[in-house]
């Protein structure tokens, strides 16, 4: 999420080397494409798959480097508009996803669309079997990470992965499909109840998988599995090296009939797949996996309650400690705040890591939306700054990612409104009940109606809510709460898992954004017209909201009950657990008190 480091690279030399290798008789391309994600199509990368960041010098997690003979474009969402200004030098451009007149470019990077968009321009999409990019970084390209998978057990999972493995044949069956390929790396850890450590703070493996109605393959580096991992996949699940993929899809390919029992192939899935089996051979659809992954099961659900209580007394120390520390007037920066942090989530039980790098900022650093502080240069965090604070964490029975804004001395006026705003936002969306077949993108208007009220519609250019993975990746589709029309794509569905996160962004200034986690739950109402059935939320984050910074006017007396009720929680769920910080008891018991 968060991605350190804040200074501009010098991209002359690695520009003029790519253009050179684009001009050669063997490429001869006018343009090259990079996104930013690697060959599983993961939003979060390993360092040697890190290529967009590398020949732009731009490393937020969301954007796409398109290089001409002439010209250099970025294409990037409202959360990385001031860290790509910041990180990239004069040799590139920015192109401001998002704003009016701007193409969407990030949500139409898929082959298809691409060919098809190309074609009316007289060029067309060509596959390079040697990433340029690679070849431009040479030696300094650091290696792929191969570290030991391991194993989750029923009593976190909640479903066997030979459970998982026979409802994904049912929909092979159902969708008149011969096989799958699963590419994505959550999915395959998911389904197969494995997890790894390949990409930081994502507990995932490199590895492709392919089932059919008789047969299962792992495709993984050997020495990341051990005796415990094949004798937790068992005998039907055969293991082959990572590379061993291409001669079997090959293989698999020449052995099918076109148009008739295809392959089954998830939209995020590599062209390089489709190609080696054959185009005419693959069915494209939504991955089922991601589907049956995003509907999390009554243990998982309850991992996400449990690890959410555990996470809120480690934050309830931590913003206890940084009060005090900023109180005696002694200097803490971004960086060491993060660390602190850290190091009272490390003692939870069933802690495995963090989620993401936690996003420490003061001051005008708040308004950077995916800023992260730099371990060795970052800013002091002052008492008259607002301070917002994004953090999260990996534990056995779930996965947490909480924002809180903080003033620890005398906010302004307008830190108290915007403030208040985008709590109204965070609240509507906790309250909302809304029938089944409502998508994400429906409910998005719900958060930002406050500040709609006082014309700050443009101070708040990210998505509202994403899904959340269970001990896996903190973004997970398909679901999510936001503007992207891809969201209106997917209903929201009980079991589901989607972050409630409005904010405010002055730049230059100061940020604000207020996330709690929530579950998606079937709703009691009055009445249920035509049988439709209605769902609401449950929250799950427990951690106070900043009281001094609430203008009390503003809010409704149903506001007003759901933040004094809020915190009534919160206190009752974490004080017996602080009874060993009595610091940490006393601010909870103070941050909690009714408004």
């Amino acid at each position: 999420m968060g991605a350190i480091g804040t200074e501009t690279v010098n991209t002359t030399a690695r520009l003029t080397a790519l253009r050179g290798l684009m001009a050669k008789k063997e490429y001869n391309v006018d343009a090259f494409v990079v996104p930013s994600e690697d060959q599983h199509s993961s939003e979060y990368l390993a360092d040697c798959d890190a290529r967009r960041a590398f020949i732009s010098g731009f490393n937020g997690s969301a954007g796409c480097a398109i290089i001409t003979l002439k010209d250099a474009l970025m294409f990037t969402d409202g959360r990385y508009f001031l860290q790509a200004e910041q990180q990239m030098d004069s040799n590139w451009t920015l192109m401001k996803q998002g704003l009016p007149g701007m193409s969407d470019i990030l949500n139409n990077l898929d082959a298809k669309t691409l060919k098809e968009s190309l074609k009316p321009q007289g060029s067309a999409l060509v596959p390079i079997i040697k990433n340029l990019v690679d070849e431009v970084w040479g030696t300094a390209r650091p290696s792929r990470p191969q570290n030991p998978v391991f194993t989750m057990d029923i009593k976190y999972t909640g479903v066997s992965s030979q459970d998982k493995i026979k409802e994904l044949r049912k929909t092979l069956t159902e969708k008149k499909a011969s096989s799958m390929v699963i590419s994505m790396l959550d999915e395959v850890a998911w389904l197969f109840n494995l997890r790894g450590s390949d990409i930081e703070y994502n507990p995932v493996f490199f590895a492709y998988a392919l089932v059919t109605q008789s047969e299962v393959t792992l495709y993984v580096k050997g020495a990341q599995t051990d005796d415990s991992v094949r004798a937790h996949l068992g005998s039907e699940v055969t293991i082959k090296p990572y590379d061993a993929i291409w001669e079997d899809l090959k293989q698999l390919g020449n052995s099918l009939e076109s148009n008739k029992d295809g392959v089954l192939l998830g939209t995020k899935t590599s062209l390089a797949i489709a190609h080696t089996l054959g185009e005419e051979k693959v069915m494209l659809t939504r991955s089922p996996v991601t589907d049956a992954k995003a509907i999390k099961n009554e243990t998982e659900m309850e991992g996400f309650r449990q690890c959410h209580i555990r996470d809120g007394v480690a934050l309830a120390r931590y913003f206890a400690w940084l009060e005090e520390t900023l109180n005696n007037n002694e200097s803490v920066s971004e960086s060491q705040a993060a660390t602190k942090l850290e190091e009272y989530r490390s003692e939870l039980d069933l802690f495995k890591g963090l989620s993401f790098t936690t996003i420490s900022s003061t001051g005008p650093n708040g308004a950077i939306i995916h800023y992260s502080p730099d371990p060795v240069n970052s800013a002091i965090i002052l008492k008259d700054q607002m301070y917002l604070c994004d953090s999260g964490a990996q534990f056995w029975d779930g996965t947490t990612d909480v924002t809180r804004t903080w003033h620890f001395g005398t906010p302004t006026a307008e830190e108290r409104r915007t403030f208040t705003r985008v709590l109204q936002g965070h609240i509507a969306i906790d309250t909302a009940i809304f029938p089944q077949g409502t998508s994400g993108y429906i409910l998005d208007s719900f958060a930002r109606r406050a500040l709609w009220q006082d014309g700050l519609a443009m101070k708040y250019r990210h998505g509202t809510g994403h899904g959340v993975g269970h001990f896996l990746n903190v973004h997970e589709g398909p679901q999510g709460i936001g503007t992207r029309i891809a969201y209106n794509e997917t209903h929201l569905k009980a079991g589901m898992t989607v972050s409630n996160e409005p904010g405010y962004y002055a730049d230059g200034k100061y940020g604000i954004r207020i996330e709690n986690i929530v579950l998606v739950q079937p709703a009691e109402t009055p009445h249920n017209f035509g049988g439709r059935g209605y769902l609401g939320f449950e929250h799950v984050t427990l951690c106070p909201i900043h009281t001094k910074l609430v203008e009390a006017d503003l809010l409704t007396p149903e506001e007003r009950r759901w933040l004094n009720e809020y915190h009534k929680e919160v206190r009752g769920k974490l004080a017996p657990l602080l009874e060993h910080d009595e610091r940490a008891r006393k601010w909870l018991e103070r941050e909690t008190q009714s408004l």
